[in-house]
């Protein structure tokens, strides 16, 4: 049976929800409601094990809140793993979770090694593992986020696993940190090396484009960055950006323009603290508070869809609603 490029599954699904929103999965601690926090701390301790449950509880509701609104979620392991594994534990569930309200996941785990090694992290994340010739899937990702600094032995790995089982792969070219410009900006034989690693994506990916155009091998590209993106988008016209730096750190809605193609699609644009966070903020905090904290998520989303469609012309579409 043939595999459905994960390219071709992703603008699919941007097409259906007229949305190209990510939203993260980054369950930090402080901000989210005390409710949760007590109800978890009550039945186990302060524990590792009510950590788990709490942010387990949290993304649950926030997936129920936004999936309607979104193609994909993309949720941050380090906030999971850093509870050890009852926190590993909570993340699969929240993962499975995502996945039977038909989203996409994207896990960003940011994996960066070699030959066997590489491998290992490409069966977790996009394969499959095997016991004496039963297979399971270790992890319920449909993407993963690798870093590329030990070259091309790092990526191709999780791109050959990717494409065999319908999988995607996003590789970090230009970070959103404000500290990225002192490797990546650097400049080897005329050009920066964010643009080397752009080009050697362009590359690969060209060898695995699905019938939307598009490849299933992606690029990380910050918003905080336009004119940086614009280069990049140039670079490789057949590879989606994950566009971080939107919302809380500081990217517009305008920003996101050169990172788009001319047909609108191309990019997909993670928030998460002004979505997962949003009763706590304005506009949100006075009309929603605490206890109605998944409404203020879900209105966060929804304005945050209509402030990229303003900027897309495909999204922007009214015949196509």
């Amino acid at each position: 049976m043939k595999t459905t490029n994960f390219a071709d599954r992703l603008t699919s699904l941007i097409k259906q929800r007229k949305s190209c929103a990510v939203v993260g999965l980054d369950p930090h601690w402080s901000p989210i409601p005390e409710s949760i926090k007590k109800s978890a701390i009550k039945q186990h301790g302060k524990t590792p094990v009510a950590c788990a449950a709490v942010i387990r509880t949290f993304c649950t509701e926030l997936i129920d809140a936004v999936c309607a609104h979104v193609p994909v979620v993309k949720p941050q392991s380090a906030f999971f793993e850093q509870f050890g594994p009852a926190g590993v534990e909570a993340l699969y569930a929240v993962m499975e979770h995502a996945r039977s309200k038909g989203l996409l996941v994207l896990l960003d785990v940011k994996r960066g090694d070699i030959g066997s090694t590489a491998q290992g992290y490409a069966n977790a994340y996009l394969g499959e593992s095997e016991i004496d010739g039963e297979k399971f899937e270790p992890f319920p990702a449909d993407a993963v986020t690798v870093n590329p600094y030990l070259g091309s032995d790092s990526v191709l790995p999780f791109v050959e696993t990717a494409a065999g089982h319908g999988k995607g792969v996003f590789v970090l070219v230009k970070t959103s940190n404000p500290s990225s410009a002192e490797i990546q900006d650097l400049v080897v034989e005329n050009e920066t090396v964010y643009m080397k690693v752009a080009q050697k994506l362009d590359a690969i990916a060209r060898d695995h484009i699905g019938e939307s155009g598009y490849s299933l091998l992606g690029a990380v590209a910050g918003g905080t960055f336009a004119q940086a993106g614009e280069k990049i988008r140039r670079c490789i016209p057949n590879c989606y950006i994950l566009v971080p730096g939107y919302g809380a750190q500081g990217a517009g809605a305008a920003d996101l323009k050169p990172f788009f193609n001319e047909d609108g699609l191309g990019a997909i644009i993670n928030s998460s603290r002004a979505i997962s966070f949003a009763y706590a903020g304005k506009p949100y905090a006075e009309k929603f508070g605490e206890a109605k904290w998944q409404a203020a998520s879900e209105a966060a989303i929804i304005a945050m869809n209509e402030e990229i469609a303003a900027q897309t012309p495909f999204l922007n579409r009214k015949t196509d609603r």
